[in-house]
C-alpha cells in the first residue's frame, strides 16, 4: 500500500535524498542549495533509511537514493517502490559499474543511475532531466495510441540485404501505415541506412556511444535525422580507424528513449554486434532474420536461430529468404527449411533492376519501385509486423488477471507504474 500524504494534504517536497558517504552527502547538499531546495532534505542512511522514512511520510517529487550499502539492490528497489507514491521520479547512485544492473534498474522504472564518484554537473543534469519529465504534458490516453513494437533485422551473412529490408520496413511503417517510427542503424562504420534514404548520417550515434549520460528526450530530438514526417534515423559513419569503445549502455538507453518517443523501432543489427552486446535483443519483440538460399547461409542461419532461442526466447521470429532467384538455386527452399528446422516465413524475389533504380534515386525499394515483386513481399512483412503490434495492443487492453505485467517487481509493483507518462514525439 502506498504511503499516506502528509497531514493537512500539503504539497509534496520538491526533493529528498538518502546517501551513504560524506563525499556524496556534500555534493548533493551543494546541488540542492543551488537548486533552491532545503539542504536538510539530504539525509544519511541510504536506501534502507529511505524505505523506512517514506513508509511514514509523503514521497517527494524527485527522490535520490544511494544503493552503495545494499546487498541486493534490485530487491531493495522493489521495497522502495512499495512505499513511493505515484509521480515520484527516482534517481539512484551506486558503486557497481555493470550494464546488466543498469538495465534491470531502468526496467524497474528508475529515471537514472549515476556511478560514484560523480560530479556536481552530472547530478544537476540528472535532476534537470527529472524536472523536465515532471513538467512535461501528459500524453492523452486516446484510442489512437499504440503499443511500441521493437524489431531487429539481422542478416545471417554480409550482403544478404538485411539493411535493404530494414530501411524498407521503417519507411513502410511510417509512410504507408502511419506509425511514428525510429530507424536505428547500428553498423557504426559501414551502415547504409542514411545512404538508402539520401540523408547525411550525422554524428548522433557516435555522440550517444561516447556520452551515454547525455541520452534523453532532448538528445534524441536533436540527434535524429528526419526522413519524413513520421520516420527518424539515428546512424553514423565513423572512421574505420576508430573502434567502438562502449560497454553497450548507450544502446540500451537509446532503446529505452525510443520506447517513449516512437510507436515502432526498427534496428538494423549487424550479427557481429550480438557477440559483444547480447543484451541488445533482450527487449526486442520481433527478430527478423534475413538469409539467402546458400549452403553458407544455411550454416549461419542454424547458428543464429540457436543463439536467438537461448538469448531472446521472449521474442517472435520471422525468417526471410531474400534475393531469391526463380531458378538456379544453390539450395531449394524445401532443403533449406529442412536443414535449419524452421519454416521460411517470407520470400523476397531477386529484383536487381528495382534495386538499382532505388539506389539511383536514394529511396527505399518499396518507395522507388512500389510495383516490384520485391516491394510486394516486403509489404507483406510490414503487414505482419503490424499484426504483431495489434496483438500487443489487445494484450495491454485486456490484461490477464492474476499475472504480473512485464516490468513488474517481484511484489507485482514497479516504479514504471509511478512515473508520469512520456509524451509522444
Amino acid at each position: 500500500m502506498n504511503a499516506p500524504w502528509k497531514a493537512g494534504g500539503g504539497a509534496r517536497d520538491a526533493f529528498a535524498a538518502f546517501v551513504c558517504d560524506d563525499n556524496t552527502y556534500d555534493i548533493v547538499r551543494s546541488v540542492c542549495e543551488d537548486m533552491g531546495w532545503a539542504p536538510e532534505k539530504v539525509n544519511k542512511g541510504g536506501l534502507r533509511n529511505a524505505i523506512q522514512s517514506l513508509s511514514v511520510s509523503a514521497s517527494p517529487n524527485i527522490l535520490l537514493v544511494d544503493l552503495s550499502e545494499s546487498g541486493d539492490p534490485l530487491n531493495d528497489i522493489n521495497g522502495l517502490a512499495e512505499v513511493c507514491e505515484p509521480g515520484t521520479v527516482v534517481i539512484a547512485v551506486g558503486q557497481i559499474n555493470d550494464v546488466r544492473l543498469y538495465r534491470d534498474l531502468m526496467v524497474s522504472g528508475l529515471h537514472d543511475y549515476l556511478l560514484k564518484p560523480f560530479s556536481p554537473d552530472a547530478m544537476r543534469d540528472s535532476i534537470t532531466q527529472a524536472q523536465t519529465m515532471l513538467n512535461a504534458p501528459k500524453a492523452e490516453d486516446d484510442g489512437a495510441a499504440h503499443s511500441h513494437i521493437s524489431t531487429a533485422i539481422i542478416g545471417t551473412r554480409g550482403g544478404v540485404g538485411a539493411s535493404t529490408i530494414a530501411t524498407s520496413l521503417a519507411w513502410l511503417l511510417s509512410d504507408r501505415i502511419g506509425r511514428l517510427t525510429a530507424l536505428l542503424d547500428l553498423d557504426v562504420h559501414f551502415g547504409t541506412g542514411a545512404l538508402s534514404l539520401d540523408l547525411e548520417p550525422g554524428r548522433g550515434l557516435t555522440d550517444a556511444i561516447d556520452n551515454p549520460s547525455r541520452i534523453d528526450g532532448l538528445f534524441i530530438e536533436r540527434a535524429m535525422i528526419k526522413a519524413n514526417d513520421k520516420l527518424s534515423l539515428l546512424s553514423a559513419e565513423a572512421p574505420i580507424s576508430n573502434p567502438i569503445m562502449t560497454d553497450g549502455t548507450a544502446f540500451f538507453q537509446l532503446q529505452e528513449e525510443f520506447r517513449g518517443a516512437f510507436e515502432a523501432t526498427i534496428i538494423d543489427l549487424p550479427r557481429s554486434m550480438l557477440i559483444n552486446y547480447p543484451h541488445l535483443v533482450h527487449d526486442v519483440q520481433v527478430n527478423v532474420v534475413v538469409t539467402e538460399l546458400t549452403l553458407a547461409a544455411a550454416r549461419d542461419t542454424i547458428r543464429l536461430l540457436a543463439w536467438l532461442k537461448s538469448n531472446a526466447p521472449q521474442s517472435r521470429l520471422i525468417l526471410v529468404a531474400n534475393k531469391v532467384h526463380s531458378s538456379a538455386l544453390e539450395i531449394s527452399k524445401k532443403d533449406f527449411e529442412s536443414s535449419v528446422e524452421h519454416k521460411i516465413d517470407f520470400i523476397v524475389p531477386s529484383d536487381p533492376k528495382a534495386a538499382a533504380q532505388a539506389s539511383k534515386l536514394g529511396k527505399p525499394i518499396v518507395e522507388a519501385v512500389r510495383a516490384s515483386k520485391a516491394s510486394s513481399a516486403i509489404k507483406g512483412i510490414a503487414d505482419h509486423l503490424v499484426g504483431q503490434a495489434q496483438e500487443l495492443d489487445q494484450a495491454e487492453a485486456e490484461p490477464v488477471k492474476g499475472k504480473k505485467q512485464k516490468g513488474a517487481s517481484k511484489s507485482g509493483f514497479s516504479f514504471a507504474s509511478l512515473l508520469p507518462s512520456k509524451t509522444k514525439a
